[in-house]
């Protein structure tokens, strides 16, 4: 039995010991985080240069962009690392202080993630439901300041895991970087991560769910456009459900299922070491093979915030196109309420 079946029930009693055949994983994240490595790697550094180099004028919306992707690409230099450890079958060479650097940037990211995805789409709903408020409401000033907060909480809420990652020998000799906590802690990590779950996961994604259905409703409304313009209506709303589109996408592909696996993956753990024979062994395999399954779908999510911007940002292509092309007149337009959306 390789380094893959550690116990990962410990008490003073060997009935909840379980041990696991997870040499899938060994091929199955070293292979699907190097494709997060190539591709989100391209696509973000893509993303950064159009809004660094080609982008003169920053709206709020640029704003929250940016704090996403330079959260995602601080996780994608962390994927080699994790791509050397499990190609070389749970063994890490490298310091403990190294993997809950890794483990703490990997939560940060997931969450960061969600909350810079919340506060792009709460940009939009406010421009889309109170067109004229949000003449007031949003400003860059004030994305800087929602973007430091978020900051803020992200680095606060996942401080713990610089205590709870943990690294640790085992009889094979080799050295596990947990990406949960040393079996004596689960049950305080356990509480830990099921608080930060609800606060931010489940919470944001209630918040999203009921401006989207909101945003849907008024973008229905006969008539609905800002200052009247057809045209200009049109393409607010094509954007608008490009965005819902996407953020959905990433948190029912990337999101939903790591988080409902995790939970369940712990939640059997916990039970398995209270009382044994509420949970067996093949029941807590099942669900640990798929709470590893749905790890790299959370990563992915690297991959879709910079489709989120080329698909649903504010001229992003047309911009990136322009700067390719020689220059030429442009017509005079009127400003609307848009241009804050």
């Amino acid at each position: 039995m390789n380094a893959s079946g550690l116990n990962l029930t410990e008490n003073n009693s060997r009935s909840d010991f379980c041990r696991f055949n997870e040499d899938f994983k060994f091929i199955l994240l070293p292979v699907s985080y190097t494709l997060v490595f190539v591709v989100g790697l391209a696509l973000n550094f893509t993303a950064l240069f159009v809004m660094v180099f080609r982008t003169k004028h920053w709206k709020p919306s640029t704003i929250y962009m940016f704090n996403l992707t330079m959260c995602d690409t601080l996780y994608i230099f962390t994927l080699p690392f994790l791509i050397f450890y499990y190609a070389d079958e749970n063994d890490w060479p490298f310091t403990e202080p190294l993997c809950k650097m890794i483990r703490f940037l990997f939560y940060s990211n997931l969450y960061g993630s969600i909350l810079f995805m919340c506060c792009i789409s709460l940009h939009r709903f406010v421009g889309i439901c109170f067109p004229v408020r949000s003449l007031s409401w949003v400003s860059t000033r004030r994305a800087r300041l929602v973007s430091v907060a978020v900051w803020a909480s992200v680095l606060f809420c996942q401080g713990p895991v610089l205590y709870f990652s943990r690294t640790r020998s085992t009889t094979t000799k080799q050295i596990i970087c947990y990406d949960t906590t040393s079996p004596e802690l689960f049950d305080d990590f356990l509480l830990y991560s099921s608080v930060v779950s609800v606060l931010m996961f489940a919470l944001p994604f209630m918040v999203l769910m009921v401006c989207y259905g909101l945003m849907v409703r008024k973008l229905l409304e006969p008539g609905w456009g800002p200052g009247g313009e057809v045209l200009t209506a049109q393409r607010t709303k094509q954007k608008s459900v490009k965005m819902i589109i996407i953020v959905l996408a990433a948190f029912m592909l990337c999101f939903l299922p790591f988080h409902l696996t995790r939970s369940l993956y712990y939640s059997l753990r916990y039970l398995r070491k209270v009382d044994p024979t509420q949970v067996s062994c093949s029941l807590l395999e099942s669900s640990s093979v798929a709470y590893k399954v749905t790890r790299p779908l959370a990563s992915a999510n690297s991959c879709v915030d910079p489709i989120l911007y080329f698909l649903a940002g504010q001229g992003t292509r047309s911009s990136f196109i322009r700067k390719s092309r020689p220059s030429s007149p442009k017509p005079t337009v009127s400003p609307d309420v848009t241009t804050r959306i």
